[in-house]
C-alpha cells in the first residue's frame, strides 16, 4: 500500500499561478461580456435573496484571540450549554446572528 501524502494550502498565502494559467486568465479577459452565453443560467430573483440561507456546510475558519466579556455574558452562556461545554460556540453563533441581521438592514 502506498504512502498517504496530504498537502494543506494557506489560503493567505496562495501559491503563485502558473504561465499558463496567467495566459488563459488573459485570455477570458479579453474576451467580450457579449461572448458568454448565460442563456442556461436563471436570473436570480429578489425574493431568493430573501430566502437565501447559509451554506450548512460552511465551516469559516476559525481565529484564537483573547477576548473580554462581561462575566455575567459568560456565566449566561454557560448555563444554557449541557455541562458547561460549548459556550464558546453559542457566543460565536449569537454574533454571526447579529451580524448577519445588521448586514440585511444595511444590505
Amino acid at each position: 500500500m502506498g504512502k498517504i501524502v496530504r498537502h494543506e494550502l494557506d489560503p493567505a498565502n496562495p501559491p503563485p499561478l502558473t504561465e499558463a494559467q496567467k495566459a488563459e486568465i488573459a485570455a477570458l479577459k479579453a474576451r467580450p461580456e457579449d461572448d458568454v452565453d448565460t442563456s442556461d443560467i436563471p436570473e436570480l430573483t429578489e425574493e431568493f435573496w430573501q430566502n437565501a440561507v447559509r451554506n450548512p456546510y460552511f465551516k469559516p475558519i476559525k481565529q484564537q484571540l483573547t477576548l473580554r466579556l462581561d462575566s455575567d455574558l459568560v456565566a449566561w452562556f454557560k448555563r444554557r450549554a449541557p455541562d458547561g461545554r460549548g459556550y464558546q460556540s453559542a457566543i460565536n453563533k449569537a454574533l454571526r446572528d447579529y451580524v448577519t441581521k445588521q448586514d440585511r438592514k444595511t444590505g
